[in-house]
C-alpha cells in the first residue's frame, strides 16, 4: 500500500511532503516528495482511559464508531462489567474486542467491588488481580479507586500494586481533590496518572510530584477546559480521555474533538498530538504505531490540523475506515448477565423518618462530585416526599443481585417536574439508580428494569421509553446507530421532563459511585465520601 501526503511526525515536531509505503502491516519506509497531496498523514488517537461500557457498546461495536473519528487504540478499564460478572466479564470484552481490528487494551480491575459499602455482583480479590495481569492482554493495573486503602497501607491493597510492579506494568490512579501529604502518599505508593483532576491548581500539584494528568472530557465529567492550559509546560506528562462517554456523543467525535478544541484555543500543534497520540503508547508500552519506519502501520489521514475530520483509518496495514465506509463488520457474541432482584411495590419506596432537616445530595451538572445540601423535609402522612418547588427529589437505590428494600435519598437539581428516569447502569457496582417525583414514579421506572434485566428509562404518566442493555444489564446487543438513537430520544424525554443537566442519565449513574465524594447514595445507604462511611438521612 503506498500513500502520498503531508507526514506529521510529532516526534520530530516536522511536517513534510512524503509517500508512505506499507507492507506486512508495517511501515517499509517514508520516502520524502518534493509536492504531495493536502492531506495529512499522522499517528492515530489513542483514549487514555475509558469504559467501554459506558457506551452501552460492546467493544467490537464501540470499534465501528471510534475508528470513524480515527481512534485507533484505547486503554480500557473493564471494571463495570468486571462488578458484574467478575473474571467472566474481563474475558468476555479481551474476547469480543480481539475480533476486531481497533487495539484495544485492558487492564486489571483494581477495585471490584469499589467499596465494602456496596453490593456488587462480584469480587476479585489480589490473587485473582495476580492472575489476570500475567495475562499478555493486560496491559496495566486500572484505576486504583479505593485511595483511603492506599494512603492508609490496606494489605491486600498494596499487594494488588505490589503484582502490577513485578509485572512491570503500570497502576492507574483516581484520586479526586487529593492534596498534599495525601497525594504525595498515594503518589509515593507507586500510582502513575489521574484522570480525576478538576482544576488547574490539583493538576499543577499532581504534575509537578511526579504523577502524570489525563485531561477527561465524557459525558458526564467535563475537565477540559479547567485542564487545557496546563498543556504548554505540562504535556509531556499528560494525555487524553472520554473516561465514560455515551453512545450518542460518541457518535459525534472522540479524542480528535479534543484536539479539535486544544488547536482552538491556540495551543501548539506538537504537543497536542503528542498528547493524544504518543504519550499514551510510551506510558501503558503499547503495542501501537508512532508513524516511524519499521512500527505498525497504525495511522490516520485528516484533511486539515484543525478540525482533524478523518478521511482513512489504518490498523495494523489494513484500511478500517475509509470516506465514511466501515471496512469490518459486526460480530456476534453470547449475552451475558447477573441480575436477580424481584418486581418492587410503591411502599418499599417510602421513607418513613421523623426529622426536621435531611441531607440532600446536590448534584453538580459537569461533574462526578456533589455537595451535601441541607432541607427541612416534605412530608405526606409519614412518608417523606420529594419537594419540586425545592427541586429536591426523592432517589432509590435497587440492590439488583438479589431481593432487598431499596435504599432511599433525596437528590437536588435533576430539574424533574414530573416522572421517572431510572437506569441499571450505576457506577461502580451496577444496581438500578432511579429519581422520580413520585414514589408511584419510581416504582414504575425500576420494574420496568426489573423486567428486562437492565437498561435505561424515562416514565410519565403517559408514557415510557427504555432502552434494554441485556449484556451484564450495562450494554445493549445492537448497533450502535440503534443505541444511539434509542438513548438521545430517552435523553429528550428525561429533559422534557425538565431536567436541564447536561447528561441526566450519565449523572444519574454517578449518584452511587461512593469513592467520589462527597454525599453518595448506595443499596446499602447514604454515604459519605469524605470521611468514607455511612451517614444518616437526618441531620442530628
Amino acid at each position: 500500500m503506498r500513500i502520498k501526503g503531508q507526514i506529521v511526525d510529532i516526534t520530530a515536531g516536522t511536517i513534510y511532503p512524503a509517500e508512505l509505503i506499507i507492507a506486512d502491516g508495517k511501515i517499509k519506509s517514508i520516502d520524502p516528495l518534493e509536492s504531495a497531496p493536502e492531506q495529512y498523514i499522522m499517528p492515530g488517537f489513542i483514549d487514555a482511559h475509558i469504559h467501554i461500557e459506558s457506551s452501552m457498546l460492546v467493544p467490537s461495536e464501540f470499534a465501528r464508531i471510534a475508528v470513524k473519528h480515527g481512534t485507533v487504540a484505547t486503554v480500557s478499564d473493564p471494571h463495570e462489567i468486571a462488578n458484574v460478572l467478575g473474571v467472566q466479564g474481563v474475558e468476555f470484552m479481551i474476547n469480543n474486542g480481539k475480533q476486531v481490528p481497533l487495539k484495544f487494551n485492558f487492564g486489571a480491575p483494581s477495585c471490584v467491588p469499589a467499596t465494602t459499602f456496596e453490593t456488587a455482583g462480584a469480587v476479585i480479590d489480589a490473587e485473582g488481580i495476580r492472575e489476570l495481569l500475567q495475562k499478555p492482554e493486560i496491559k496495566y493495573l486500572a484505576e486504583m479507586m479505593n485511595y483511603p486503602a492506599v494512603i492508609y497501607q490496606d494489605p491486600e491493597v498494596l499487594k494488588k500494586i505490589k503484582y502490577a510492579k513485578q509485572l512491570n506494568k503500570p497502576v492507574d490512579g483516581h484520586a479526586p481533590g487529593l492534596r498534599g501529604s495525601d497525594l504525595s502518599k498515594y503518589i509515593q505508593a507507586g500510582i502513575t496518572t489521574d484522570h480525576e483532576t478538576v482544576t488547574f491548581e490539583e493538576g499543577f500539584e499532581k504534575l509537578s510530584k511526579g504523577m502524570k494528568v489525563i485531561i477527561r472530557e465524557g459525558s458526564a465529567a467535563k475537565n477540559f477546559d479547567a485542564l487545557v492550559d496546563l498543556i504548554p509546560d505540562h504535556y509531556s506528562s499528560m494525555m487524553f480521555c472520554s473516561d465514560d462517554k455515551h453512545p450518542d456523543d460518541l457518535l459525534l467525535g472522540h479524542i480528535n474533538q479534543l484536539c479539535a478544541r486544544a488547536m482552538e484555543r491556540g495551543h501548539d500543534l506538537f504537543h497536542v498530538l503528542q498528547m493524544a497520540c504518543i504519550n499514551p503508547v510510551t506510558h501503558y508500552d503499547l503495542d501501537v504505531g508512532q508513524l516511524q519506519p519499521g512500527d505498525k502501520a497504525d495511522l490516520i489521514v485528516v484533511k486539515d490540523l484543525k478540525s482533524f475530520a478523518v478521511s482513512k483509518t489504518i490498523i495494523d496495514g489494513k484500511i478500517v475506515y475509509e470516506e465514511g465506509q466501515l471496512k469490518f463488520d459486526g460480530v456476534d457474541f453470547e449475552i451475558l448477565n447477573n441480575f436477580d432482584s424481584k418486581l418492587k411495590k410503591v411502599e418499599d419506596f417510602e421513607c418513613i423518618q421523623e426529622t426536621d432537616e435531611i441531607r440532600v445530595i446536590e448534584a453538580i451538572d459537569g461533574e462526578l462530585i456533589t455537595r451535601e445540601f441541607k432541607t427541612r423535609p416534605k412530608y405526606e402522612a409519614a412518608n417523606i416526599i420529594s419537594d419540586l418547588e425545592k427541586d429536591v427529589l426523592k432517589l432509590a437505590v435497587v440492590n439488583r443481585y438479589g431481593n432487598k428494600k431499596p435504599a432511599i435519598g433525596f437528590i437536588k437539581n435533576f430539574g424533574l417536574t414530573k416522572g421517572a428516569i431510572a437506569s441499571s447502569v450505576g457506577h461502580d457496582s451496577h444496581n438500578i439508580i432511579a429519581v422520580g417525583v413520585t414514589d408511584d414514579d419510581l416504582c414504575w421506572a425500576v420494574n420496568s428494569l426489573i423486567a428486562h434485566k437492565g437498561g435505561i428509562c424515562a416514565v410519565t404518566e403517559d408514557e415510557v421509553k427504555i432502552l434494554p442493555l441485556p449484556v451484564a444489564g450495562i450494554m445493549s446487543d445492537q448497533d450502535a446507530q440503534t443505541v444511539g438513537q434509542q438513548y438521545a430520544e430517552i435523553d429528550q424525554m428525561a429533559k422534557a421532563m425538565g431536567s436541564e443537566l447536561q447528561a441526566p442519565f450519565m449523572t444519574l449513574s454517578f449518584m452511587a459511585l461512593l469513592v467520589i465524594p462527597s454525599l453518595k447514595l448506595s443499596d446499602q445507604g447514604l454515604f459519605d465520601g469524605n470521611t468514607f462511611r455511612f451517614t444518616p438521612l437526618a441531620v442530628d
